[in-house]
């Protein structure tokens, strides 16, 4: 499985240089010690109570874009402090990544306290997802109402079809997603009027048209 490591310290401090270095290496050992492929070594200098931090950004965009199964910490409040760990901490679970930790050395476990205040705000987000999926629906109705028929777009309908590239609506992938969708709700929703699409395959378009236009530029 790919894993990334996230090392924090709470200062910019040259003496923390050592706790640095000192947390990499024991994450390291654990990522080897569960045969994890380490493919990210973060490394950050700045308070937990602080969202606005390079490191942790650049840990959730990474999550999102290339499939890491785990994520490596000393222990829960090297991703924050406060109401930000609480947050960051939601993030990471509900794009089904796991966290290890050394201070459990394995699995990360977390307080009883914490896994109430999560149960809860998934518990929102999801009423959230519903409501936001209602408008979606509703839209995409409307649209069919106006003759706009999705099936037609298909090519790999018939016995024949064997491993035919699927087609599938990419300006609709994109615009699901700028509304904050994860790729499991956006193949949810486009199989709903008729597209035999996973998440994988949403997940792979999206990556190849932020590639294509990133080449274009």
């Amino acid at each position: 499985m790919k894993a990334i490591i996230y090392c924090r310290v709470s200062t910019t401090k040259d003496t923390q240089e050592t706790s640095l270095s000192r947390q990499e290496e024991e994450l390291l050992n654990l990522a080897k010690k569960n045969h994890f492929e380490v493919v990210k070594v973060i490394r950050e200098q700045a308070s937990g109570y602080d969202l606005e931090r390079d490191g942790i950004l650049e840990l959730l965009d990474l999550i999102k874009e290339k499939d890491v199964n785990v994520v490596l910490i000393q222990d829960e409040t090297r991703l924050g402090r406060g109401n930000a760990k609480i947050a960051i901490l939601h993030c990471i679970l509900k794009e089904e990544v796991l966290l290890y930790s050394i201070s459990n050395n394995g699995q990360l476990q977390l307080s009883e306290s914490d896994s109430m205040v999560l149960s809860i705000v998934g518990m929102v987000e999801e009423y959230q997802r519903k409501l936001h999926n209602i408008k979606i629906k509703r839209g995409m109705q409307r649209a069919v109402d106006k003759g706009y028929r999705p099936e037609k777009n298909l090519s790999n309908q018939g016995v024949n079809a064997g491993r035919e590239r699927i087609e599938v609506p990419i300006e609709e992938i994109v615009r699901l997603r700028k509304n904050d969708l994860t790729f499991a709700e956006i193949a949810a929703t486009l199989r709903g009027f008729g597209y035999n699409i996973s998440k994988a395959t949403v997940h792979r378009r999206y990556k190849e048209y932020v590639e294509s236009l990133a080449e274009e530029e």
